[in-house]
């Protein structure tokens, strides 16, 4: 019994890995999210769907299992990277009880790598990766964490920053980032990652406060060494100092 997690990319097709693309041709079967099955359609075709909305990831992978267990080879699809905010760790969880299934994880290009890439190079020095996201997780560890990065001047990718219900999250990380920070530290915001619409913006910490983002957008905030050359989002590692 087979059983593939697998990270498209932020983008699907274009962005994924040739490793990827080999996994799912043994599959007969693949779940996933709309969008993200839409994002790989002519990679899936005649192939059986388990398709589920937004915030029903456990009855998708319980649906997953249940194919795999059946007979399938099934590939469980995660935008990004399945490992990061993906559905590596549910589809082990799931599966706990199910060792005679064989899972496989394959990595993919998460927003932190490929929004870096749209904008320079900010992350080439130490980073944190935050999820702005408190449907999964309390704002006050979110709280704490960012406060955590900020002390130890850390880069920041911050992701899932808005939806229609968190307004005013990237408000608040901001409030807590400038509280170390100066207003002036140089940021960049990426919206629709390797998609139709790609795009993406130059701006400073105390002016990302008011900006306004949603859940297609990544945000990139610089440490204290971190800079704007020639319109690229830098920062430094440092090898000058050698």
């Amino acid at each position: 019994m087979k059983l593939y997690v697998i990270g498209i990319g932020p983008g699907g097709e274009e962005q994924m890995t040739l490793r990827a693309v080999r996994a799912l041709e043994q599959c007969d079967c693949v779940a996933g999210y709309g969008l993200y099955l839409d994002l790989i359609d002519s990679l899936i075709q005649g192939k059986e769907r388990i398709q589920t909305g937004m915030t029903r990831e456990v009855d998708r992978c319980t649906a997953a299992r249940d194919a795999a267990l059946a007979g399938h080879t099934v590939a469980v699809i995660s935008s990004g990277d399945a490992g990061i905010y993906g559905m590596a760790g549910l589809m082990f969880e799931v599966c706990e009880s199910h060792p005679e299934i064989e899972i496989e994880v394959i990595p993919g290009i998460t927003a932190a790598s490929s929004g870096g890439a749209v904008l320079g190079a900010p992350l080439t020095n130490d980073f944190a990766v935050v999820s702005l996201s408190n449907l999964l997780t309390p704002w006050e560890t979110i709280e704490k964490r960012l406060h955590a990065a900020a002390a130890g001047d850390f880069c920041l990718c911050l992701y899932n920053p808005a939806s229609k219900r968190r307004t005013d999250h990237l408000q608040k990380a901001c409030d807590i980032l400038l509280s170390e920070r100066a207003p002036e530290t140089p940021c960049g915001i990426v919206r629709n990652i390797g998609r139709e619409g790609e795009a993406f913006t130059l701006t400073t910490l105390g002016a990302l406060r008011d900006t306004n983002v949603d859940m297609l957008t990544t945000v990139f905030i610089g440490n204290s060494q971190t800079k704007v050359i020639n319109g690229h989002l830098v920062t430094p590692r440092g090898y000058h100092g050698v």
